[in-house]
């Protein structure tokens, strides 16, 4: 039986795709990132694209993202044995149909292959895929690609394929399509500057995916993390995170002339307009710094230009986000919890919104959101602190204390008679 297109349709239940090709990092400017083809060859399609991409001022983070969805979208079509430019609206079809019910392709790690007393303390070691944390009920990766994993690719592959469209390189029509309604113009083209943005689907084969609150941690586990923390130069980066609600590459860019503490103010560089801002900390977040930087005195250059954060073994280097997100790992896998350094920008959110006396587009520009409607996510509640108020009502009700009536008097508790009724007492 053969398709509507007049060819055999393709059977994605023995579609094997491999862990072919890769992304490699470079040290050219140039070039930060390039997609290899599993003959170690560069996909110069890919090549074109990640140019015009860091033409239009993406960051490099950016640059890394969309070659790794890139290099999702060639493998499956290596297995499908498709040029990127003959593929059609019937593989951009299969692909975002196998994204959804496929599990995802194992990868082979070296940690897999020898006994990692890292990999083993980590807090996601043993439990089931895609299960929830006991401690922080946020779940762990699971078998299946996630509908944000799926969103990311259909947005880069509908990009991709409309540059090549336009420099006449590709197909002339894109195999990932707009929704008929859209594909007249753009998203909130006549968007009222003084009306919130609707959620307005784009892509034909965007998933939906749910709005999640942002997920904080509760003082009393932050406490109990910040004590576990090994060294001065940590404790410094968490009171900083978690007080500025900077992102985690944003602080690990500040270099020593950043840091004010006569003025509490420490600068970092936005990720995504790349300005200077100064962001206030608490004190303490200065104290932990100057110890830090008094046990690296001599070791480490400290020169005004010079990065503010250093590793602390030799040979000394820059501090790097992987490094840094692995010292944080550690601490949480001796509480069992699998928080990341992006919930420390949240829990830092959460406190400044949720403060009467400091108003919310304070909040914003702090955080450096383009749209107030972003930070008024945290003014949503937050699951335990609901649980806590529902249960501390059942509570009140149960010990028969009154609750202040809309008017301002009293509202009845229970009646002691129909307590009795319910639990048999008193009647013959």
């Amino acid at each position: 039986m053969t398709g509507w297109d007049g060819r055999e349709p393709r059977d994605l239940a023995v579609l094997t795709v491999l862990m072919v090709g890769s992304v490699e990092e470079t040290d050219d400017p140039w070039e930060p990132y390039r997609l290899l083809d599993p003959g170690g060859a560069v996909v110069a399609s890919v090549a074109e694209f990640l140019k015009d991409l860091q033409a239009i001022g993406r960051p490099e983070t950016t640059q890394r993202s969309y070659a790794l969805a890139l290099l999702r979208w060639f493998r499956f079509l290596w297995a499908a044995e498709v040029e990127w430019d003959q593929a059609t609206r019937i593989e951009a079809r299969d692909f975002c149909r196998w994204m959804q019910i496929a599990d995802k392709p194992e990868r082979s790690h070296w940690r897999h292959q020898g006994q990692d007393a890292a990999a083993s303390a980590s807090p996601t070691a043993g439990r089931v895929p895609g299960a929830a944390n006991p401690v922080t009920g946020k779940r762990s990766p699971g078998r299946k690609y996630a509908p944000t994993t799926r969103v990311h690719s259909e947005t880069v592959l509908r990009s991709f394929y409309d540059f090549h469209r336009d420099a006449g390189s590709g197909p002339i029509i894109n195999p990932f399509p707009l929704v008929r309604e859209r594909r007249g113009g753009r998203a909130h083209a006549h968007h009222n500057p003084m009306d919130p943005y609707r959620a307005e689907r784009s892509g034909l084969y965007r998933p939906k995916v749910a709005t999640r609150a942002p997920r904080r941690i509760p003082d009393d586990r932050f406490n109990e993390l910040f004590a576990l923390l090994p060294s001065h130069r940590d404790r410094a980066l968490v009171a900083f995170y978690v007080s500025t609600g900077a992102r985690a590459s944003e602080l690990l860019s500040s270099r020593w002339t950043d840091a004010d503490p006569g003025q509490q103010l420490i600068t970092v560089i936005r990720k995504g307009t790349k300005a200077l801002q100064p962001l206030p900390a608490s004190p303490d977040a200065f104290v932990w710094l100057r110890l830090y930087q008094a046990q690296m005195h001599g070791l480490v250059p400290t020169g005004a230009d010079e990065l503010l954060w250093w590793t602390l073994r030799r040979p000394f280097r820059p501090l790097a986000y992987p490094a840094a997100y692995r010292m944080f790992q550690r601490v949480n896998a001796s509480l069992g919890a699998n928080w990341g350094l992006h919930d420390l920008r949240h829990t830092a959110a959460y406190r400044m919104a949720r403060d009467p006396k400091m108003p919310l587009t304070d909040v914003q520009w702090v955080l450096g959101h383009a749209q107030l409607t972003t930070t008024q996510l945290y003014l949503s509640p937050v699951p335990e602190d609901v649980i806590a108020s529902v249960l501390a009502h059942h509570l009140r009700r149960s010990s028969g204390q009154a609750e202040p009536a809309p008017d301002g008097g009293t509202m009845p508790a229970y009646r002691a008679e129909s307590l009795n009724v319910l639990f048999g007492e008193g009647t013959s």
